[in-house]
């Protein structure tokens, strides 16, 4: 059995404690491999290595650090059927539900197969131009089209299947999945769906016409909004990959082929959600 260790950028207390789980493994006769191209560099007694080459060849992916480090962990290990554990070493970390103190349990109970692995919907995102030129990319939380620079509205078109919904003036769109429905969408008034479903959600950003409202369609459908602006726009993906959208340029987004593979933490989602949220409080 093999092991890859992801470590946030900027955290050298993550880095060692790092170290000392990939050391507890060693102990028990299990690899221990670091990703060498992305957040703090590895300790120098292990082996190391490009994450898209650690991704495929580990059993298991342990990323330590937040939500950005997890969306990173599951950017490589997406399409290798690898799942993935996420420690946090953030301040919120929604996606990354163990913290420091439960690391080594979490992570011996994810080896000796105590831990339950579920499965969350990714999006296949697909920028198109006007030329016929098309470029994909994966995403676990969500595709966000903004405007690039200036403070303006934008007109987006969007359709379901060839079906006009509508074309909304907004400052963007944001697509998501259900994981992603707590991040960014949340955000922007859109609703929270649970983590099983398979569906997808599209909001607007700051809408002009209040009936603009966030709109929720099955996975199994595919949605399309084009750029009918005169500006150019910005296509995020998962905060990771970034591409320009210019005037007549559409992106498509449709369910991936495959889930993300991820160890389901001890608590529930809701509980989850009270813990990180705050969610259902009251104020006195």
């Amino acid at each position: 059995m093999r092991i890859g260790f992801l470590v946030r950028r900027g955290n050298p207390e993550g880095l060692a404690l790092a170290t000392s789980l990939a050391d507890g493994l060693r102990g028990r006769g299990i690899d221990a491999v670091f990703v060498d191209d992305y957040g703090e560099g590895p300790p120098p007694n292990f082996p190391s290595g490009p994450g898209a080459e650690v991704a495929r060849d580990a059993n298991i992916l342990v990323a330590l650090g937040g939500d950005g480090t997890f969306l990173h962990g599951a950017d490589l290990v997406g399409d290798h059927d690898v799942p993935l554990l996420g420690l946090n070493l953030g301040s919120l970390g929604f996606l990354t539900p163990y913290a420091t103190s439960e690391a080594g349990a979490a992570l011996l109970d994810a080896v000796q197969g105590r831990l339950a692995i579920e499965d969350r919907m990714r999006l296949c995102v697909t920028l198109r131009n006007g030329g016929g030129g098309a470029e994909s990319h994966s995403a676990l939380n969500e595709a966000v089209i903004t405007q690039r620079n200036l403070a303006r509205l934008m007109d987006l078109a969007a359709s379901l299947d060839g079906e006009t919904i509508a074309t909304y003036k907004a400052d963007g769109l944001i697509l998501s999945t259900p994981t992603g429905s707590t991040a960014y969408n949340l955000s922007a008034g859109g609703p929270i769906l649970t983590p099983d479903l398979e569906a997808i959600v599209l909001t607007p950003i700051c809408p002009h016409t209040l009936t603009n409202r966030p709109l929720v369609v099955r996975a199994d459908r595919a949605l399309l909004v084009t750029n009918v602006s005169l500006d150019h726009a910005i296509l995020t993906v998962d905060g990771l990959w970034t591409r320009e959208v210019e005037p007549g340029d559409a992106v498509e987004v449709r369910k991936a082929a495959r889930p993300l593979r991820v160890f389901r933490p001890r608590s529930s989602f809701f509980g989850i959600l009270r813990q990180k949220l705050s969610w259902g409080e009251r104020k006195a």
